[in-house]
């Protein structure tokens, strides 16, 4: 039967004695003393070492994953890494990000509205200027003089427009007065009508008389003939009758003719009256002429509106000899040098005001699921290394392939689908750009917390 010994702890052995092993066997591998001696050993302090166990208690010692501490720190390090995966799980569903994504902003384009000579370039490019700089100047003279020409022009129709305006009161005032007049003339040449038709009729009526007396005269003076021849008259008698029938008849004759006098100024009244009632209806025509003063005196004061408009024209046009920034920002992009000649609409510089800057983040489709506007968003820039605050502000009504110069047209058959992007425009806080570090086009990282 094997002969075990217990593994006891005893002082090391002498550096003269060679070790033996725990079953009593000598040692194979020790050295004589002088080898001993010669090569002394490595630890020469005198602590206690333990003794090699035999291949039982190696057999029989409990393993350390069986010990109930090895699996408690398992278990905790398992609940650690399963704590740890879900808040990285939770962080990276917590946002949405995209590296196609850009600072945007307005590039104003400056150009000319007039054509001309440029004399003088007051700005450089990368220079940063104020709203209303004068950034180009244009040879004046031209505007100037056609400016001087227009001004006439204006005064000469203004002074013609006032003149024709006081001719419409004058002649108002005067068809008032001539329809006045004519009224009254044909009232009077009515009136004389009347009264020489009644002394036609008077003349008449006299004439009649007269006529009766002569006829009367005349059959005495037949009587007294005969009354004479027999002598049983006078002569003297006769002569008296004689005269008054030539009397009679004269006075016939007197009132035939004042008949006929009575009868021209009746035909002398009623011409007076055609005369009143053609004055009449010519004074009747004043309202037109009135109309038509007042036509000349408005044509006379647009005339005038036109002439002020073409000296606004010129004064406008002398005003754009000086081409100004319309906002404040950085010039970039100039390409015009003085004495070119430029021409109206050519574009002359680029106006980029750094103070309206904000992100377009081309997100696909299936990363808008949960976007909504006023999510906060951290913007990474390349180019500076900083990390800006944000927040959406709005998204694009289509995607930017419908915005392209050839759209798809996914009806012709050959399908193939593809993920589209959808451009999302995110606005800085307040204060996130102060120093005006971002330019247009810089590259930038966003991400979108869609869950805080």
């Amino acid at each position: 039967m094997e002969q075990t010994t217990e593994p006891t702890t005893q002082n090391p052995p002498s550096q003269n004695s060679p070790r033996t092993p725990p079953d009593g066997q000598p040692n194979q591998n020790s050295q004589p003393n002088q080898n001993s001696q010669s090569n002394p050993p490595q630890d020469q302090s005198d602590r206690p070492r333990p003794q090699p166990s035999t291949e039982r208690d190696i057999r029989n010692r409990p393993k350390r994953t069986a010990s109930p501490a090895f699996r408690i720190a398992i278990i905790i390090g398992v609940v650690a890494l399963l704590v740890v995966g879900f808040f990285v799980y939770r962080h990276l569903e917590s946002y949405e990000s995209t590296d196609d994504a850009q600072v945007d902003g307005h590039i104003n384009s400056v150009s000319t509205r007039i054509s001309g000579h440029v004399i003088s370039l007051n700005v450089n490019d990368n220079q940063n200027v104020p709203a209303g700089t004068v950034l180009v100047e244009i040879d004046p003279a031209d505007y100037q003089v056609a400016y001087e020409s227009a001004k006439a022009d204006f005064e000469s129709a203004q002074a013609a427009a006032a003149a024709a305006g006081v001719n419409v009161p004058i002649e108002s005032v005067s068809t008032t007065s001539q329809v006045s007049s004519s009224e009254a003339d044909v009232a009077a040449a009515r009136a004389g009508i009347s009264s020489a038709k009644q002394q036609v009729e008077s003349a008449k009526a006299q004439l009649a008389q007269a006529e009766a007396n002569n006829v009367k005269a005349q059959n005495d003076l037949l009587r007294y003939k005969q009354l004479v021849d027999k002598q049983e008259i006078s002569q003297q008698q006769y002569d008296v009758a004689v005269a008054a029938a030539k009397a009679s008849a004269a006075t016939v004759d007197s009132y035939r003719a004042m008949v006929d006098a009575a009868q021209d100024q009746v035909t002398q009244a009623q011409a007076k009256l055609a005369q009143s009632q053609a004055a009449y209806r010519n004074a009747q025509t004043g309202p037109q002429q009135i109309q038509v003063s007042r036509s000349r005196a408005a044509a006379a004061l647009a005339d005038a509106q036109r002439k002020k408009a073409d000296l606004d024209q010129a004064a406008l046009n002398l005003q754009y000899t000086k081409v100004v920034t319309p906002v404040a920002g950085l010039v970039s992009d100039r390409t015009v040098e003085v004495g070119q000649n430029v021409s109206p609409g050519q574009e002359l510089m680029k106006i980029i005001p750094l103070n309206d800057i904000w992100i377009t983040a081309n997100f696909k489709e299936t990363q808008l699921r949960e976007m909504k506007i006023g999510q906060p968003v951290t913007i990474e820039v390349d180019a500076n290394g900083r990390t800006y605050h944000g927040k959406i502000d709005s998204i694009a009504a289509a995607s930017g392939a419908r915005f392209s110069l050839l759209p798809p047209e996914n009806a012709t058959g050959n399908y193939v689908k593809v993920v589209q992007r959808i451009p999302v425009k995110i606005v800085l806080n307040p204060g996130q750009n102060d120093d005006q570090s971002l330019r247009p086009g810089m590259s930038v990282n966003p991400k979108v917390w869609i869950r805080q």
